[in-house]
């Protein structure tokens, strides 16, 4: 049987212009689904651009490409966000998205995005603070909101800024509106999911999570900081010391305060002595 960790290793190994964002995002949910079809759901995605594409085709430039996307999409196909059950994790899962129509504003930006790479238009993920964006470049670009279906305005980017970063937020294209890559996008999924999991003391997938990302960014301090509390929270007192110790390493200033060695040495204590 095919390990969905081993495919996800693979698909990330691959040079960030080779990583297929839907592939990848399908291994991601193989984990929760044993045997997922992966071929099958790419295959969905392929069936709805030949759909619509002839459509899209003929709408003429790319505002009205757009039109006709979002209509598809968000109309006859329905995705729209889970607003009642956001933290449901099956909100993270590309698989489960395709099969209710309902999401994650990352996870469907993900179907936006894959859809639209198949029509040929040129569109990108944009890890946009607080709420996970689509954009077709262009001049102008547009901005596309999939949880709530519709294109957005960068006046309204900039209100959405200021009530996710306070009143004083500006609004900075290069940065906020940034196309995200591949591997930031899978990242950012895997963090929401690491949180949902997180907050319901779903400690061993929050585990999976912290692996993954770990994977994705070898030694990022922060990522071994939340590992390190996931693995104590699963009362693997060894494993935790371990990450403590490797962000010490890192980042030695992060124990200036003491607070860390102490906890690293708390975490030894809990080991134990071997027999």
């Amino acid at each position: 049987m095919t390990d969905p960790r081993e495919q996800f290793r693979a698909a990330i190994e691959r040079p960030e212009l080779q990583i297929d964002l839907a592939e990848t995002a399908l291994w991601v949910a193989a984990e929760e689904y044993p045997g997922l079809d992966v071929p099958a759901y790419l295959a969905r995605l392929d069936g709805m651009a030949q759909e619509v594409g002839p459509r899209v085709r003929a709408a003429g430039g790319l505002a009205a490409r757009v039109d006709c996307l979002n209509d598809y999409l968000f109309r006859e196909c329905g995705f729209a966000g889970n607003r009642e059950h956001y933290d449901d994790p099956r909100n993270s899962f590309l698989n489960d998205v395709l099969d209710r129509g309902c999401g994650l504003p990352i996870t469907l930006a993900i179907v936006y995005v894959e859809v639209g790479h198949r029509l040929g238009l040129p569109v990108r993920g944009v890890g946009f603070p607080g709420h996970f964006l689509a954009k077709l470049e262009g001049e102008p670009e547009i901005l596309v909101d999939a949880f709530f279906g519709r294109t957005l305005t960068r006046g309204e980017c900039a209100e959405r800024l200021r009530a996710v970063l306070g009143s004083d937020a500006k609004l900075e294209p290069l940065d906020h509106l940034r196309a995200a890559t591949t591997r930031e996008i899978i990242a950012r999924l895997l963090t929401n999911l690491k949180q949902v999991y997180a907050h319901g003391g779903d400690w061993l997938r929050a585990l999976a999570c912290c692996d993954r990302l770990l994977l994705l960014t070898p030694d990022a301090p922060s990522e071994l900081r939340d590992r390190a509390i996931t693995y104590e929270r699963l009362d693997c007192f060894s494993a935790a010391a371990s990450d403590v110790e490797r962000l010490l390493e890192i980042v030695p200033e992060s124990g200036g305060d003491g607070s860390l060695r102490a906890r690293l040495t708390a975490l030894r204590h809990r080991v134990g002595p071997l027999h």
